[in-house]
């Protein structure tokens, strides 16, 4: 069995860890690849650092993913989900359930997410990215999260769960309250209650009036005896707006700072998109999801039993969070794993996960990535960067890795040239 680390582990969770985590998930994958820390909330939990050990836990069906499971679930209730959602009587979603409910429910939400669909959905998606790049192209600045990064995920998400246009702007406010309060959950609790009985009552409108959108196929499902319960299906509806729109803001965000700091990766990128280099465009979203991904964490699972993971002994219900952001960046799985390489061609990385709880979203996310950030430097070539490294600031919570803003400068583009 391992021992603990000897020497002084550095600052986790700190300001400038948010800034740069890549130095301290070095020193843990050498020196302490599965650790037991007290994360901000208090609650303790192990964080597993290293590829092959996070590949495994992944995927390790003794680690369950139902919060229920933690063997102090009594006394942290709140703490190891989503603000909230207990509350608001929406637990019962992917993120949150093992099987068989949680294949009984992703069968169901797998139609909405495949490659047929996602690829119909596609000129939708540059629609809205060129609507917005034009709500700022003759300006001359931007900021690239609140203007471009945050509104494409969640415009698109909505249309796909059937959203009407009119309500939209309300979805956008509450997600926004979800995204910039993150570190103050009383105002992430609010926004879900909101969110909450909003589903409520557009499941019950779906029910008299469906469509084709992904709430009336769950509706449809439940009432062709899926067994799909109304809170089962504003659960799901829920955590497809809170996942589905929080990731590809970081993806499209973290991105665009990626090659706004690599020049050189940045003209390949620059190239594809002029070329339309759709095979280059997708290997390079790849590169920039293990580079800086989206998620840092995985979200929360719990052992069943006591298990033993990179020589550590687990004990029933404790915590596990697999460090995607350290795995992605294992030396033992990835060659140069500190350089942006958008020619990377053994890229098997974790940045959506592994296993049965893969992100049934990320065909979409990668779609509005590819889309955002191409049309993005094609139509601004000369985008740059607005801020020095050291005046971003990147939000604080345990999940997810983004910017807060991302300020950028250039030549504004002329209303002939669109």
């Amino acid at each position: 069995m391992a021992d603990a680390p000897s020497g002084p582990v550095p600052e986790l969770f700190s300001r400038e860890f948010a800034a740069d985590p890549y130095p301290a998930y070095a020193w843990l994958r050498e020196h302490a690849p599965v650790h037991r820390a007290r994360l901000p909330s208090g609650v303790e939990a192990w964080l597993v650092t290293r590829h092959a050990d996070a590949r495994q836990a992944l995927a390790d069906q003794r680690l369950s993913k139902n919060p229920e499971r933690h063997s102090q679930a009594a006394h942290t209730k709140g703490r190891v989900g989503i603000p909230g959602e207990r509350s608001a009587n929406l637990m019962t979603h992917l993120l949150n359930i093992d099987p068989p409910d949680h294949t009984r429910l992703r069968r169901l939400v797998a139609k909405a997410f495949t490659p047929r669909r996602v690829a119909e959905f596609a000129p939708r998606v540059q629609s809205l990215t060129d609507g917005l790049i034009d709500g700022f192209a003759e300006r001359g600045s931007a900021d690239l999260i609140e203007e471009f990064a945050f509104p494409l995920p969640i415009y698109a998400i909505c249309e796909l769960l059937g959203v009407p246009p009119e309500d939209q702007d309300d979805f956008r406010g509450w997600a926004g309250m979800m995204l910039h309060t993150s570190g103050r959950r009383g105002g992430v609790g609010r926004a879900v209650k909101r969110m909450r009985e909003y589903l409520a009552e557009l499941i019950h409108r779906k029910r008299g009036e469906p469509g084709d959108d992904l709430i009336s196929g769950l509706i449809r499902a439940s009432d062709h005896g899926e067994q799909l319960t109304e809170e089962e299906a504003a659960a799901m509806a829920f955590i497809l707006l809170f996942a589905g729109f929080e990731t590809t803001v970081n993806l499209i965000g973290n991105g665009a700072l990626s090659l706004l700091r690599h020049p050189a990766q940045r003209a390949v990128f620059q190239g594809a998109a002029e070329a339309g280099d759709e095979e280059r465009l997708t290997a390079s979203v790849e590169e920039l999801l293990r580079y800086d991904g989206p998620v840092e964490l995985a979200t929360w699972r719990f052992a069943t039993e006591p298990l033993t993971l990179g020589g550590r002994a687990i004990g029933r219900g404790e915590p596990v969070l697999v460090v995607l952001a350290a795995a992605d960046r294992d030396p033992a799985r990835f060659a140069e794993p500190d350089r942006l390489d958008l020619a990377r061609t053994d890229n098997q990385h974790l940045g959506y996960g592994h296993g049965i709880h893969y992100c049934l979203g990320a065909p979409l996310a990668r779609l509005e990535a590819r889309t955002a950030l191409a049309t993005l430097l094609r139509r601004l070539p000369d985008l740059r960067a607005a801020a020095e490294p050291e005046e971003l600031r990147w939000r604080g919570g345990l999940i997810m890795r983004g910017l807060r803003s991302l300020p950028v400068e250039f030549a504004p583009e002329r209303p002939d040239r669109r």
